[in-house]
Order: C-alpha cells, then structure tokens, then sequence
C-alpha cells in the first residue's frame, strides 16, 4: 500500500471520539494522510503514516510507529513510542525521539538533533506498510496460512481494531477549514472545529461542529449533533435527524427534518421540504399490544363473580348443614330430658 497516488484512501474519514484540542489533532487509532496534504495541527495518534510532500503544523506524537515519506516537513517535535521511518529529505524543525529503532533515508533534516534507543540505519527504507503486504502476500502464496495470521495479530498490536483517521491525497486540514475533494465521514462522540467542505458530508450522532457543513451534495447530521454554523448544499438533500441543532441557516435541493430537531435560522429548498414525525397510529398500536398482553395475564371481572358466586352458594351450604346438626342436637337433649322425668314418677307409684 503506498500513500502517494490514487491511493486507498478515497474519503476524509473521521473516526468517533476524535477531539481537537488547542493545537492537535487526537484519535486513538492510527493517522494515515494522503500525499500532497498540508495538516495544520499536530497528531497524536496509535501508528502515524504520512504520504509524500505533506507539511504537519505541529508535534507528532505516536505510541506506536511513524512513518514519514518523501519530502515531508514537520513543523514541531516528532515522538515516536516504537519504530521511526524517515524517507528521503524530510525535514524536522524540532527534536526527533524514538524509544526503538531509527530507519532513516538521505539529506533529512533534523534542527534540534535526534536520539534513538535501538539501532539507528541510515539508508532509504522501504515504506513499513508496503513491506508488510509484501511479507503477507508471500505467505499466502506459499499456502501458509497460519503466519500470515500470527503477523496479521501483531500488526493489530494484540487489541482489538479500530477506525483510523484518514486524510485523502491533497487535502487541507487546518483550524479554519477541512478542505477535501472526497466525501467526508465523521463518527459519533467528536469535537471538532473548522468548516467541513467536502462532495458530501455525513455527521454521526453526538457531535458538536464549530463551523459550517458545506457539499455539492448531500449533507447529513445526526441526531444529537450541534453544528455551530450553517449547512449549505448545492443540489443534494439535507437530513436533519431528531434532537439535532443547527445555529445557522440550512439551504438545500431538498430538505428532510425530523421531528424533534432544532434550527436556529432559516430554511431555503429548491426542491421538496418534507418534515418526518412520528404518527399517532404507530403509538396506538404499541399500546394496543400492551393491554393485550395484560388482559391475557390478569384475570377477567366475569370470572372473578363466578368464583365469587361460587364461594356464596358453597358458604351458604355450609351454613345449612350447621343447622341441621344443632337442630338434630337439640332433639336429642329433649328427648333425653323427656326420659329423665318420667323414670322418677314411674318409681314413685
């Protein structure tokens, strides 16, 4: 894989929870950047890859490996928690630390000097990522399927996998504007400042955006996401999904509207303006289905007299055997007393 070229970055893609803070650019995962991009922040990131003629603003600090290409200029300190890879006249104005091994090319430029704890070759390297696919479409070729698997998990670092940040070739990232020829991608969870100009723009959910969303076609913005500014499109479609807040104005070809979601300015459609809520139908039949899952579990009012009923007419028998048995009692003690009066006088006479 080489990152100079139509190469295999083909979006601006960024992952969730990626944050800018004052000077830098954060993502947990790794940071790879087309060639002939000019990123006006630092990066700090897993794995660092930059393409060819890319000038960087700031630090470069990666936990893992960095991999600088041809041309590349780093206005900043560059940190590197494992291996460094610099190509050809590259140039660094700050200091270059490397806890691993140092991979450098010819005519770089280090101002403030370098310092490497493992061993330092000075030669021009082979890009890390090229000789990895290299390594890997060799072993798949000769049928060794279960290496190609053992460096595909050291490659991954043991962790599990994720997003990386993507830059495409010819890219301008800077403080005040993302500027990219490709659609654009944003996850959930980030904090992002700049106005977005893309051919298309999809926000996640959970965002805020200090700038303006602007494509020559489609623009969407997830639910929850605060976008301070405006959302312009040329002729696409505008989709605000619910609990969304735009502070600006939005203009479209058409326009989508959730119901729920908040627009501080106007609306502008050339087009359709439809707004989507939920209807009342699909709320009656939620509740239909509850009262009939509680009607099957609880007993019914008819059958609670029926028993009711019952519970009288087996009471009222009870009742009646019990008088009979005290009436039966009594005839027994009068003929008992009858007895008991005649036997004296019969004595007597």
């Amino acid at each position: 894989m080489s990152l100079r070229g139509d190469g295999p970055i083909e979006e601006l893609a960024v992952p969730s929870e990626t944050t800018v803070e004052e000077h830098d650019l954060v993502v947990d995962g790794d940071v790879l950047v087309g060639g002939q991009s000019t990123v006006e922040f630092g990066l700090r990131g897993r794995n660092v890859a930059i393409g060819e003629r890319v000038r960087v603003g700031n630090d470069i600090e990666a936990e893992g490996d960095c991999r600088l290409d041809t041309w590349c200029t780093v206005d900043g300190n560059v940190l590197v928690g494992e291996d460094a890879y610099l190509g050809e006249r590259v140039t660094v104005t700050g200091r270059l630390m490397v806890s691993g091994d140092l991979d450098i090319g010819d005519d770089v430029s280090i101002e403030e000097g370098f310092e490497a704890n493992g061993w330092i070759v000075i030669r021009n390297p082979v890009p890390t990522i090229v000789f990895y696919f290299i390594v890997l479409s060799q072993l798949l070729r000769v049928g060794e399927t279960d290496a190609a698997d053992e460096l595909a998990e050291a490659l991954a670092d043991g962790d599990d996998v994720r997003d990386p940040l993507l830059v495409p070739r010819g890219a301008e990232i800077s403080d005040d504007a993302w500027r990219v020829s490709t659609p654009a991608t944003v996850g959930d969870d980030c904090r992002i400042h700049g106005n977005l100009r893309a051919e298309s723009v999809r926000v996640g959910e959970r965002n805020e955006v200090f700038g303006s969303l602007r494509a020559r076609e489609g623009v969407t913005v997830g639910a929850e996401t605060v976008i301070h500014g405006d959302v312009t499109t040329r002729g696409g479609t505008v989709t605000i999904e619910a609990g969304a807040r735009v502070l600006g104005d939005v203009s479209a070809g058409d326009l989508v509207v959730h119901d729920g979601a908040e627009i501080d300015g106007s609306l502008r459609a050339r087009g359709e303006m439809k707004l989507i809520q939920e209807t009342e139908s699909e709320t009656d039949a939620d509740d239909g289905e509850d009262s009939d899952e509680l009607d099957a579990d609880e007993p019914t009012e008819s059958a609670n007299d029926e028993a009711d009923a019952e519970g009288e007419d087996a009471d009222d028998e009870t009742d009646t055997e019990d008088a009979d048995a005290e009436a039966d009692a009594e005839s027994d003690v009068e003929s008992e007393t009858a007895e008991t009066q005649v036997d004296p006088d019969a004595e007597a006479t």
